[in-house]
């Protein structure tokens, strides 16, 4: 469990570009080792230029691991039938091992429809009902986990943080980060709180947790005065405000209490990313053993 420390020391930065790097490069290695490059293919409807960023960010990522990417563009005003078309069409492509729906979608589709149209084994996003139901229970594995949780548990096991046993609190309960979230921690034998709007006494919660993962989408909500002295600090936030990026936690205050933070940017960001490759990588290895079983047959 983090440890406390002398009030004139700062935090240890965890670096998440360095630590993304470095899983990027273990990724690669084993793409070269595939007989077929690892295909994902991504679903983006609209123009949101901060939805095609993300978009170009992915295949970039992709040509740099040796990994094959298809991207499907539909209109803003794409129906719901088109899309689900798109989607069905890739869930019978055998070169899409992994499939990305940008979120969030255009108000008038239904996306709870369109995911669950994303067969299991290539649910690179880990969004599919039944992943999040497996996550859910215990002794049950989904096939896969979604990628900015994924990406913060990364950085507390390279980290060294020992979470068996710690107090953790997650402030914020979205289906994408704080729920799965708070189900990993779970799993990993922490005890677990969520912290959300209707919550109660949040500074005495966050005053007692070991780690704290912010994940509410409100800049600088949280100060190192509310913190608990040498506690680990994974910021998940991105929130755009007039001095540029910055996080869900008061950077340089809880700084100067914590015992390990993440920086935004550099810190979570690269995680989400390369947590998506890692994803598309096991899905591509997965559908490469079962193609081996179909030819091969039972013996």
């Amino acid at each position: 469990m983090p440890g406390e420390k002398p009030a004139h020391m700062s935090a240890n930065i965890i670096d998440g570009k360095a630590i993304a790097a470095a899983i990027k490069e273990e990724l690669k290695a084993q793409v070269a080792g595939l007989p077929v490059a690892p295909g994902l293919a991504t679903v983006l409807v609209g123009d949101d230029p901060a939805s095609h960023t993300y978009i170009r960010s992915k295949h970039r990522l992709c040509a740099e691991l040796g990994m094959r990417s298809l991207h499907h563009q539909l209109a803003a005003d794409a129906t719901q039938e088109q899309v689900e078309s798109v989607v069905k069409s890739l869930a019978e492509n055998p070169e899409a091992h992994g499939i990305l729906i940008q979120l969030p979608l255009p108000a008038h589709l239904d996306e709870e429809r369109v995911l669950a149209l994303v067969p299991l084994e290539k649910d690179v996003d880990g969004f599919h009902p039944i992943n999040v139901g497996r996550l859910a229970m215990k002794g049950r594995r989904p096939e896969f986990v979604p990628c900015t949780p994924a990406g913060c548990m990364r950085l507390l096991e390279r980290s060294g943080v020992e979470l068996k046993g710690a107090r953790a609190v997650v402030v914020g309960r979205s289906n994408i980060v704080g729920l799965p979230m708070a189900l990993l921690l779970n799993h990993a034998d922490a005890t677990v709180t969520i912290v959300h709007s209707r919550t109660k006494n949040v500074d005495s919660i966050l005053k007692e947790a070991d780690v704290v993962v912010a994940a509410i989408g409100k800049a600088n909500f949280i100060r190192g005065e509310q913190l608990k002295p040498g506690s680990c600090v994974i910021d998940v936030g991105i929130n755009r405000t007039s001095e540029g990026l910055v996080g869900d936690v008061e950077f340089a205050s809880a700084q100067a209490v914590a015992g390990r933070i993440t920086p935004v940017p550099g810190g979570v960001g690269p995680m989400t990313l390369i947590m998506l490759m890692e994803n598309t990588l096991k899905a591509a290895q997965k559908s490469f053993q079962v193609r081996e079983l179909k030819v091969g047959g039972p013996g």
